[in-house]
């Protein structure tokens, strides 16, 4: 296993342990792991290939639902503003 996917899978167990802390500190953790997971996820692709860098992906949207489900919003919401003014 090489080094970038040893440190995936520390981000995936300190991602598990910072959602059980108090609700409170669940956005400013989200922040922190985004900040961490946006360079590792690039290490990974570029250590193990395209492949296992979209399972790598896939695993930090599904840790990281909310944000993932806000910006997915922030990015629909001019799509809809343009839409009702026809």
């Amino acid at each position: 296993m090489t080094v970038s996917l040893i440190l995936a899978c520390l981000w995936i167990v300190v991602a598990a342990g910072l959602g059980m802390l108090p609700r409170r500190y669940h956005w400013p953790a989200a922040y922190g792991l985004i900040a961490l997971g946006i360079p590792l996820l690039g290490y990974v692709t570029y250590q193990n290939g395209p492949m296992l860098g979209m399972v790598a992906m896939a695993a930090g949207v599904s840790v990281l639902r909310w944000p993932t489900l806000y910006l997915l919003r922030w990015l629909a919401r001019p799509l809809r503003r343009g839409r009702r003014e026809e």
